[in-house]
């Protein structure tokens, strides 16, 4: 997003872009640069365009993370968000709905609170820039919108028709724009059926179609780039944070997803913690210190103020494994389709883009 602002105010041209009066980022949730070139066939247009990329996405290669990075142009130790559900003033936060096990943690822990840096939208508007977030109407207030793109003029949509619509007439607006849309579909299904299943190759197939309208209706001089959050890989081997004793004692919460676990425990148990979980995870893992993780740059530069939020022990899955949570994720943990680590299916995104002069 910095990037594309760039494009639109004359600044430094960063990543190959072009500059233009006007420019969009159109993500696509669940959309990897692997999964993209192994179903090309799915997606001509797409696979077509050109590829300003690949990109690495941060750690853990989920979408609230992405979503942050994307909104602020910051990595994750800086803006703070570090995992779909970590440790914020000793309450586990999930940063999608952003609740905690007492319910809605928008008043305990607000948005603007929790990642205090201005967004990308911010910082367009004070340039005189228009800035427009097109997304599905629930989540117009919600904290991962207020944390990661506020500032901009909300749309709220819920299909592809008004999708469209808005972010071609977000475009089309006078003057300077920036542009922001979020299609959710993709990772939807490939959650519910594994990426690469029937189900998600018809979903990429109506997305290819989509950009390939949306590049046809450009106003002059604008630009559209596509992008994902993260890919998503197929896991078939499960162990189990909360019926797993060895990966319980000395354990306070277990945050992150199944792909990228943040492990908290107790004063005295992380080295107990990190043996256990090296023990039981073997070769399905890179098992880690919270502090050797920072060191190792996984989290990108880290705030002072972000430290307390690292976990004691990560674990970032390999291959096909995955650690879930039963009881405390129940429907997560049935899922074929998972995020989050470091592999290159999940790690590395695309970024497409096509212009109108």
């Amino acid at each position: 997003m910095p990037a594309l602002l760039d494009a639109v105010t004359g600044g430094p041209a960063r990543l190959g872009l072009p500059p233009v009066r006007a420019a969009a980022l159109l993500l696509v949730d669940g959309l990897g640069h692997r999964l993209l070139h192994e179903h090309a066939a799915d997606a001509p247009f797409l696979a077509a365009m050109a590829d300003h990329g690949p990109l690495l996405v941060g750690f853990p290669s989920s979408t609230s993370i992405s979503v942050t990075s994307l909104g602020t142009g910051l990595p994750p130790g800086t803006h703070g968000t570090l995992g779909i559900r970590f440790r914020v003033d000793g309450t586990l936060l999930d940063s999608l709905s952003w609740t905690s096990d007492a319910g809605d943690a928008s008043e305990l822990l607000p948005p603007e609170t929790v990642q205090p840096h201005p967004t990308v939208f911010e910082r367009a508007v004070a340039r005189d820039v228009g800035a427009t977030v097109v997304s599905a109407r629930a989540f117009r207030a919600s904290g991962l919108t207020r944390s990661a793109l506020r500032g901009a003029r909300y749309r709220g949509v819920g299909a592809f028709g008004d999708l469209a619509a808005e972010l071609l007439d977000a475009l089309g607006r006078p003057g300077a724009q920036l542009v922001y849309g979020y299609h959710a579909d993709l990772d939807q299904l490939g959650h519910l059926h594994g990426p690469g299943s029937t189900a998600w190759r018809w979903q990429l197939r109506q997305i290819d179609r989509l950009v390939e309208q949306l590049v046809a209706e450009l106003p002059a001089g604008t630009l559209l780039a596509v992008t994902g959050d993260h890919g998503m890989v197929t896991v078939d081997r499960r162990h189990d944070a909360d019926t797993e004793p060895d990966l319980r004692v000395g354990v306070t919460m277990v945050g992150g997803d199944p792909r990228a676990r943040l492990v908290y425990t107790r004063d005295g148990a992380a080295d107990d913690v990190l043996a256990a979980w090296r023990g039981v995870l073997g070769e399905d893992a890179w098992v880690l210190p919270g502090a050797e993780v920072v060191e190792r740059g996984w989290f990108g530069a880290l705030d002072d103020g972000v430290r307390p939020r690292v976990p004691d022990v990560v674990a970032a899955l390999r291959g096909t494994a995955a650690v879930v949570r039963s009881e405390g994720e129940p429907l997560l943990s049935r899922l074929p389709g998972q995020h989050g680590s470091l592999t290159g299916d999940e790690h590395v995104v695309p970024l497409l883009a096509a212009a109108r002069a």
